[in-house]
């Protein structure tokens, strides 16, 4: 069956393509995507390849406390974010230094004790703030400060595997060795969670604090399964990431009531399943 494409219809398409680029808030969109998911995939290999996904979902579920204490301030709720999953990953690090005390171990005790401050805080919350932003993302939404935020923290990222990517593999794959060659894998693991918790934060303003961890997980454990390299798996997942948000943020400007973070994470999971029936 021959199918031909007349200049109507090619111009047509390329106008489906090039349309939301017409608005501001859809230009943001698809840079805070661009950005997040690229940082969201070089971190989430290492957190799919360490089996760090516990942390990463912790450091995405923590923030209630530091949202509510925001909104008691009267301060952004996205700051007070960045000061509660900081201080869960500077806790496990702290904690999970104790060679009694695990790191799964260290992630329930802290996850337990900031989903406990945050309740106790809400008790004091007189009229409460509309979370639902922090709760299930507003990418449509997406301001020059976020995109800052987003551009820092990818830079961040970026700079720190540059930097530690040889003693960070190393305390990934053998810390007790890493640690014999003066790796310094303490050091390695609480900078690494650092940078989840920002990646986390920076997250929330597109898929929502519910959803953050898809970003981190899904794209890397995709790749995984279609290279064997690190390199190659990171470079994959940011590819796998990039192209999913675009996907979920046409969907959601052409569909009417598609929420662009849902859309996002189902783009990630169909790609995940593909990548999953490709390899059986």
């Amino acid at each position: 069956m021959n199918v031909s494409w007349s200049s109507t219809d090619v111009e047509t398409l390329l106008n489906w393509f090039l349309e939301p680029f017409e608005f501001d808030f859809m230009r943001n969109a698809f840079a805070s995507v661009a950005l997040i998911g690229v940082g969201s995939a070089m971190l989430g290999t290492y957190v799919v390849l360490r089996r760090s996904v516990f942390i990463a979902s912790a450091l995405s579920h923590t923030i209630l406390p530091g949202v509510t204490a925001a909104a008691l301030l009267g301060v952004s709720l996205y700051w007070g974010a960045l000061a509660a999953a900081l201080a869960t990953a500077l806790g496990v690090g702290l904690l999970s230094t104790r060679r009694r005390m695990s790191e799964d171990a260290a992630i329930g005790v802290v996850l337990a004790f900031m989903f406990a401050l945050g309740i106790l805080l809400m008790t004091r919350t007189q009229s409460f703030r509309d979370f639902s932003s922090l709760l299930f993302g507003s990418v449509l939404g997406v301001t020059r400060t976020d995109l800052l935020f987003a551009a820092g923290t990818t830079l961040a990222v970026a700079a720190f595997f540059a930097v530690f990517r040889a003693p960070l593999k190393l305390a990934s794959f053998d810390p007790e060795y890493a640690r014999l060659a003066g790796a310094r894998p303490r050091l390695m693991q609480t900078l690494f969670l650092v940078l989840v918790a920002l990646a986390a934060v920076s997250s929330v303003r597109v898929v929502g604090a519910l959803l953050t961890t898809a970003l981190l997980v899904i794209p890397a454990a995709a790749a995984n399964l279609l290279s064997k390299s690190v390199g190659k798996t990171a470079t994959l997942a940011a590819v796998f990431s990039v192209l999913s948000g675009f996907a979920g943020l046409y969907a959601s400007y052409w569909f009417e009531g598609v929420p662009a973070g849902a859309a996002i994470v189902v783009a990630e999971s169909a790609t995940f399943f593909a990548a999953w029936l490709f390899r059986r």
